[in-house]
C-alpha cells in the first residue's frame, strides 16, 4: 500500500512513518521541514516532497498514486496568544483544505485518516450529583482569579466531578486550535460524503514520547516540564495541579494509526490511554526519573483557553478498530524523562 503521511517529519507523523515503513509500505511524507533545523530522521525508502500543504505543486506530487492518507500535519498547542489566529487557520484550516482539493482533483477514494484531538469537546464531560450530566459554562476570569477552578453546577452550585467523554459529546471548542480541529474534522468528513472515501477522525489526547518538540510555546506540557527539569528548575504546574487529563504515549497513538488506515471503520474515536492522571502527578513522575532535580512547584497561574478536566472513555477506539494502549503511565513517563526530543 502507498501511504501519504502529511507531516511525516514531525512528532506523531514520525512516529507513525516507522511504523508504516518497518512492515514494508511504500511511504510518501509531504512535511515543510519548517520545524526541523537539523535533516528528519526518516527510513532511508521514505519519498520525501518537501512542501507546506498550501504549495499545490508539492500536495499535487505527494498525492499522485497514494491508497491511503494519514494527514498528521498540523500547527498545534495552545500558541502565545490570539495574534497567532491566522496562522492557525492558515496551517489547518487552509492546508486541510489545500489537501482535501488535489484528493478532489486526483479522483482519490481511498482511506483517510486524519489527526483530530480531545480539544474538540472544550470541557470533559460532568456530573452534579443532583442533576446528573451538567454542561461546564466557559471559564470566567474572576473565578480563576479567586482560585476557583472547578466547575461548578448551573442550578444548584455544587462542584462537578469528571465523568470520561465519548465521542457523541458536542463539540464546544475553547481555543483557536481546538476551533481548527474541529473545522478539519468537518472538512474531511464532507470530503468523505462527497467522493466516497472511508474517512476515520482520530481524537488524541495528551501525546507524549520520543521526538516530542521541546522549548517552545507550541510544545505540550509533558515536553516544557521535562525541559525544565533537564535546565535544573523546578517544573511551573498551573492552577493547582489538579487538572486531569489522559497522557497517551506517541507509540500507541502511531499504532492506533495504522488500526484506522486497515479499517473500514468511518466516524471519530477517541485515541487515550484509559488511564488518567493529574498535571501534577505527571510533572512529579518525571521529576522522580531525574534524581536531585527539584520538586514542582504549584504556581496558581492560569490560562484561559485551558480546560480544566477532560479524561477519554476509549472503549469505542477498543471496538471499531481493536485499539488499546499498552504503554502504562510510569512506565512511559519513566522512559520519557530520558527520551531524545527534538
Amino acid at each position: 500500500m502507498r501511504v501519504l503521511v502529511t507531516g511525516g517529519a514531525g512528532f506523531i507523523g514520525g512516529a507513525v512513518v516507522d511504523r508504516l515503513a518497518a512492515r514494508g509500505d511504500d511511504v510518501v511524507v509531504l512535511d515543510s521541514l519548517a520545524a526541523h533545523p537539523e535533516a528528519p530522521d526518516l527510513p532511508d525508502a521514505v519519498d520525501l516532497v518537501v512542501g507546506d500543504l498550501n504549495d499545490e505543486d508539492a500536495v499535487d506530487r505527494a498525492v499522485a498514486g497514494v491508497d491511503a492518507v494519514c494527514h498528521q500535519a498540523a500547527r498545534v498547542g495552545l500558541g502565545v496568544d490570539f495574534d497567532d489566529v491566522t496562522g492557525y487557520v492558515a496551517d489547518n484550516d487552509a492546508g486541510t483544505a489545500a489537501l482535501l482539493r488535489a484528493l478532489w482533483r486526483r479522483g482519490f477514494t481511498g482511506r483517510l485518516v486524519v489527526a483530530s484531538s480531545m480539544v474538540v469537546y472544550g470541557e470533559g464531560r460532568y456530573r452534579c450529583p443532583d442533576h446528573g450530566d451538567v454542561r461546564a459554562a466557559p471559564r470566567r476570569r474572576a473565578d480563576l482569579d479567586a482560585g476557583r477552578f472547578e466547575p461548578r453546577c448551573h442550578r444548584c452550585g455544587t462542584a462537578l466531578a469528571w465523568a470520561p467523554v465519548t465521542e457523541d459529546a458536542p463539540l464546544d471548542p475553547r481555543n483557536v486550535y481546538a476551533a481548527t480541529k474541529v473545522h478539519t474534522e468537518h472538512l474531511a468528513s464532507l470530503y468523505g460524503r462527497e467522493s466516497g472515501a472511508r474517512v476515520c477522525a482520530l481524537r488524541y489526547h495528551n501525546v507524549y514520547g520520543p521526538r516530542m518538540p521541546r522549548d517552545t510555546p507550541y510544545a505540550g506540557v509533558a515536553s516544557i516540564f521535562r525541559s525544565a527539569l533537564e535546565h535544573g528548575t523546578a517544573p511551573r504546574v498551573f492552577e493547582d495541579g489538579a487538572q486531569v487529563r489522559d497522557f497517551v504515549h506517541v507509540h500507541d497513538v502511531a499504532r492506533a494509526n495504522l488500526l484506522a488506515l486497515d479499517s473500514p471503520w468511518e466516524g471519530a474515536c477517541n485515541i487515550a490511554s484509559g488511564e488518567p492522571h493529574s498535571i501534577a502527578d505527571m510533572a512529579r513522575a518525571l521529576a522522580a526519573a531525574h534524581p536531585g532535580a527539584p520538586e514542582p512547584v504549584v504556581t496558581g497561574e492560569y490560562r484561559l483557553g485551558d480546560v480544566r478536566h477532560v479524561v477519554a472513555a476509549p472503549d469505542l477506539a477498543a471496538d471499531a478498530l481493536g485499539f488499546r494502549a499498552e504503554t502504562a503511565f510510569a512506565d512511559g513517563m519513566r522512559a520519557f524523562a530520558r527520551d531524545p526530543l527534538r
